[in-house]
């Protein structure tokens, strides 16, 4: 079994390798390749880090209210289940503004994640976000880096692919979350730009006190011998340098520009912001949709990932989904019905998901990899309040929800089993074939491909990614 140290190493190296490629071309097949008539112009991820539990999110089973001494046989699901607005469908209850617009909404109840011989939030999170499971050869790109990369930016000025709250630095596994976070192979150019505080984002686009255009041309001018100088040039190929000096032209274009005002959320109306501002996912979620207003391709927003913080309930799971049902409910409903009163919705597809779902008493799934069992809550009776939440890792079933860009309105896809272990029992469906649905509501190829030093590497994995059809519109 790879251990975590070694992980890192791998990536570290694949790192390394990835700046010393060419450029990255497209096969003479590619041009070949019918790409999808467009669904979608944009995409806003809305990604619950960390392992959201479908049972006491999105896909409710059986639930009993804690009391010291309950079999933990007799609960799946530690909230209630309440009725949507897309009838015969239930949520739990904590999510009652979701719920209100749940008929705008496709829910895809049998998402699977693979085996990836360990169970470990840094490989499923790679895996997820790049299609592609970790160590590679090579630095894979996320997939707001392909969308930058093919369909490139709706505006000239805005970044093209936007991540909002998540921090990179002091924070634990911070490596790991690096990882996948970038543009890989494509280069800097196309990976994203990163707000981790959305409430500070108009700092990040204020032009430097005294700052004036030749003060600008002589510090590009400085960077690019810098850059040509660095002991890391002999390892950097012409192409990733000169990517790293086209992000900055792409920055200070936007420094100029009046779509910067998009990254300042106090711009809104008080009631606005106060309808968004139960936190920093809040926050984040009205920035996406002003970046999007402006004409950002593809933003995230998450809840951040944090080792047994946010939706890491190793313990005290229902307390804390509890908060995070607070947290995320009225700014996503909120995000939502902006979105349709804007008449953005049909254009812009809004993802709800996270990199695998959690049970209270099964670790991983019945046959499956294991994280070596990191909760401390018994798996017979409770007896203790924090025993009470889903505290272990399940990747046999989880729940994506996608609003609007080109999807089914008031439509559910799959199902997992009502009695434990809640295994997805019907239309199963991997992250290679979600993503080719994204890829293809956007109107990317999930064939379509790129050489690196002579290799194929596809949007989905091998390019074998199929959408699934039933959900769209």
């Amino acid at each position: 079994m790879l251990s975590r140290r070694d992980y890192l190493k791998s990536l570290a190296a694949a790192a390394t390798t990835t700046l010393a490629l060419p450029e990255p071309r497209a096969f003479a097949s590619s041009a070949t390749i019918a790409h999808p008539a467009p669904k979608a112009d944009s995409m806003i991820v809305l990604w619950m880090a960390g392992g959201m539990a479908a049972p006491d999110t999105f896909d409710p089973k059986k639930y009993k209210p804690f009391e010291p001494g309950l079999a933990v046989a007799d609960v799946i699901s530690t909230f209630p289940a309440i009725p949507t607005a897309l009838d015969g469908v239930q949520i739990v209850d904590g999510l009652p503004e979701i719920a209100k617009v749940l008929d705008r909404a496709t829910l895809i109840r049998s998402h699977v994640q693979a085996d990836l011989g360990a169970i470990l939030h840094s490989r499923h999170q790679y895996h997820w976000h790049t299609g592609y499971v970790p160590p590679q050869t090579v630095a894979c790109p996320h997939i707001g880096a392909w969308m930058s990369r093919v369909l490139g930016p709706r505006n000239p000025v805005m970044p093209a692919f936007v991540n909002i709250g998540q921090r990179l630095e002091g924070i634990g596994e911070n490596e790991e979350i690096k990882a996948f976070t970038t543009a890989g192979f494509f280069g800097s150019e196309f990976g994203p730009m990163n707000l981790p505080y959305p409430e500070q984002a108009a700092l990040a686009v204020r032009p430097p006190k005294g700052m004036e255009p030749g003060r600008f041309g002589s510090r590009y001018a400085n960077y690019k011998k810098l850059l040509a100088s660095s002991p890391a040039a002999e390892f950097t190929s012409d192409y990733h340098q000169e990517s790293m000096l086209r992000s900055l032209e792409n920055a200070h274009r936007l420094l100029g520009a009046k779509e910067r005002e998009a990254f300042d959320i106090t711009l809104e109306p008080k009631e606005v912001q106060e309808a968004y501002d139960t936190g920093r996912f809040g926050r984040g979620c009205l920035l996406a949709r002003r970046l999007v207003e402006n004409g950002a391709r593809y933003v995230e927003v998450t809840t951040e990932y944090i080792p047994f913080v946010h939706w890491d309930t190793h313990d005290n799971g229902h307390d804390t989904v509890a908060r995070l049902h607070k947290e995320i409910d009225r700014p996503i409903a909120t995000l939502i019905r902006d979105l349709e009163s804007r008449g953005l919705l049909d254009r812009t597809l809004v993802v709800i998901a996270s990199e695998f779902s959690r049970d209270m008493i099964i670790e991983g799934r019945p046959g499956g990899a294991d994280a070596g069992d990191q909760a401390s809550s018994p798996k017979d009776f409770l007896q203790k309040p924090n025993h009470y939440g889903q505290h272990r890792h399940f990747t046999g079933g989880s729940t994506v929800v996608m609003f609007g860009g080109g999807m089914k309105r008031g439509f559910v896809y799959g199902k997992t089993a009502d009695e434990r272990p809640c295994l997805a029992i019907e239309n199963p469906v991997t992250i290679t074939d979600l993503h080719a649905t994204l890829f293809t509501a956007m109107g990317i190829s999930p064939k379509t491909v790129y050489e690196i030093e002579g290799r194929p590497f596809y949007a989905t994995e091998d390019g074998k990614g199929k959408p699934v059809d039933a959900v769209f519109a």
